[in-house]
């Protein structure tokens, strides 16, 4: 019965795709895809945030500290089992993947993805895994759009612009924020777009953000009901909050990558590995209960400034009423996180670091300003450097500060903070930049050549395959022969320079028609003249393993038009500049978005 629903509804937007205008039926898609999107939000919400109720319902009840580290031993187990058995035996984590599949897989992102993020990252969070749900819903969204596109047999362009679409869905719907979800498909994805591409990109926005707001419960969404006022005499302590917030990012960046390649390199199968960090979790949140999935219902507890609840059924529980108790709490909580997430996703588990970046920001903005208000020396707004330091940590921890700014004013009304969101995303960015020049999806990426970055001229380069430009046929002498098989070899072709290879195809020297010019012209120069005695060595070579960028860089280094190609140690052939600068200009047309 769904299949024929389904098929029905294809039939239909074929109909349409016939019948509408190119542009046209990339704005209906858009809606689509948002839609989709949308969807997906609404599931993995709704899942997560009734778990959550149901722990805090059963430890109201029996009040077992521990029972809400059982729940994310069983998750991370349950997790490692759908992956083994049922998605294949493995999945792809983070919303890198995106950025790999647009460099360098064409935008075609992997059909299982539509479904498979909903499941793992919904069994991982929504049993109190420490990640959250962002970066599945973003790839998720993502998912949705190229595999739209690949279905109605979409260009490159379109796919790509698709991707966005469901990544900016995404992002609305779970947070409905619109403008934060188009700036953030913007600086994450699209580095590279034309203003008009705007327009498909907000009308998925738009449509995510609506449907979630239509279908889902107001409290599942993290919205803070707050009413700010800033205050320029507080401008010190938001700059401080920026410098703060920018050193806690690159801690954070650093912690979680060394926390997850020691889970990398454990030699033990996935259960193993899934329990060891399962239980290494659970005495984490035994600890410290906020760690317990998302985190959000702990943000809202502070911007509220009832920070004192997050120690009830806790081990300190009767230090409640002891402020610099709950501060030292709260702080050691935040430090934690980190490693919390990192144990989470390591081990096993999947989900993402936007939630758990909005967590560590909360708690950062929260320990300032209540630390400064216990001193006396002022009295500062700890609802507003709790919302204001959330975009510190987002803006630092995935460069993307024009997104940090709108979510937050988005998620809690809070334009009148936009002069200190402004102030402390920008500095909590410039300082991660100045110590991580790429955001933490991004870093291992952008080392291998692997994602578009804002260097336009390094995305399309990093596009181009080598080896389709290489040409192989070229004509090779060997340094035994004499100059007369040369001299024959030009009078019968248009080369102008011949590689000189050995009889295991390695490369001893090249030989250029300009630098024999003159022996060619004397018989007995030619007849007595070996190839090894007039050979030179290149000035540089090519390697089938070098990206585009390096090629391009002894291209214009060594001021040559055609260099050598050696590929597993032996002569491959040759590369002209020629070629490849036709390639790049093709390539920039194929993939500009406009």
């Amino acid at each position: 019965m769904f299949k024929r629903y389904i098929s029905k509804l294809e039939s239909i937007i074929e109909l349409l795709q016939s019948i509408l205008t190119e542009k046209q039926f990339i704005f209906l898609s858009s809606v689509l895809v948002g839609i989709s999107s949308a969807f997906a939000v609404i599931v993995l919400k709704s899942f997560a945030h009734w778990v959550f109720k149901f722990a805090t319902y059963v430890n109201g009840i029996l009040k077992l500290s521990f029972i809400n580290s059982i729940l994310p031993i069983a998750g991370l187990i349950l997790t490692v089992f759908v992956i083994k058995r049922l998605l294949g035996g493995s999945i792809e984590k983070g919303t890198s993947q995106i950025l790999y599949s647009v460099a360098k897989k064409a935008s075609i992102i992997p059909r299982k993805q539509m479904y498979a993020q909903i499941v793992t990252s919904s069994l991982t969070v929504g049993l109190g895994g420490s990640a959250g749900l962002e970066s599945p819903i973003v790839v998720t969204g993502a998912a949705f759009g190229s595999n739209y596109a690949q279905n109605y047999k979409l260009s490159y362009k379109d796919r790509t612009l698709l991707i966005g679409c469901g990544v900016a869905a995404g992002i609305a719907a779970a947070f409905n924020a619109p403008i934060a979800g188009v700036l953030f498909a913007i600086e994450f994805l699209l580095v590279d777009v034309s203003i008009s591409a705007f327009t498909p990109i907000m009308i998925a926005a738009a449509t995510g953000a609506l449907v979630s707001v239509i279908a889902l419960n107001e409290e599942i969404l993290l919205n803070i009901k707050h009413q700010p006022e800033f205050n320029y005499h507080n401008i010190p302590f938001y700059v401080l909050l920026g410098i703060i917030t920018g050193f806690v990012s690159v801690f954070f960046t650093r912690n979680f990558q060394k926390t997850e390649h020691f889970f990398a390199h454990l030699r033990m199968n996935a259960y193993k590995k899934a329990l060891l960090g399962a239980s290494l979790l659970a005495v984490l949140i035994f600890v410290f209960p906020t760690l317990f999935g998302e985190g959000y219902e702990s943000i809202r507890t502070l911007a509220n400034n009832d920070a004192s609840e997050l120690l009830e059924n806790t081990l300190f529980s009767s230090f409640r009423n002891n402020n610099w108790i709950v501060l030292l709490f709260v702080a050691a909580t935040m430090m934690i996180k980190v490693f919390a997430t990192a144990i989470t996703l390591g081990s096993g588990g999947n989900g993402g670091n936007f939630a758990p970046s909005l967590f560590m920001g909360s708690y950062v903005g929260y320990v300032l300003s209540k630390a400064i208000n216990l001193t006396g020396l002022t009295h500062l707004p700890i609802g507003n450097f709790t919302m204001v330091g959330m975009a510190g940590i987002l803006s630092g921890l995935f460069h993307a500060p024009l997104t940090a700014i709108f979510l937050i004013a988005e998620i809690t009304s809070g334009y009148s903070l936009m002069l200190p969101l402004m102030i402390v995303a920008s500095i909590s960015y410039a300082i991660s930049k100045r110590f991580e020049k790429h955001s933490m999806d991004v870093k291992e990426l952008a080392k291998k050549g692997h994602a578009f970055t804002n260097n336009k001229d390094h995305n399309v380069l990093s596009t181009l395959d080598i080896e389709s430009l290489i040409q192989t046929d070229c004509l090779t002498v060997a340094p035994e022969d004499s100059l007369v098989k040369l001299v024959d070899l030009i009078s019968h072709s248009n080369q102008t320079v011949f590689a000189v290879i050995n009889k295991e195809r390695e490369l001893e020297g090249v030989v250029h028609f300009n630098d024999i010019r003159e022996i060619i012209f004397n018989p007995y120069r030619v007849k007595y003249t070996l190839i090894k005695d007039i050979m030179k060595q290149p000035p540089s070579i090519i390697y089938t393993i070098d990206s585009m960028e390096v090629v391009m860089n002894k291209f214009e280094k060594c001021k040559r038009t055609h260099l050598p190609v050696i590929k597993n140690g032996k002569y491959y052939g040759y590369l002209y500049k020629s070629v490849a600068l036709e390639a790049y200009r093709s390539k920039l047309k194929s993939m500009t978005i406009e």
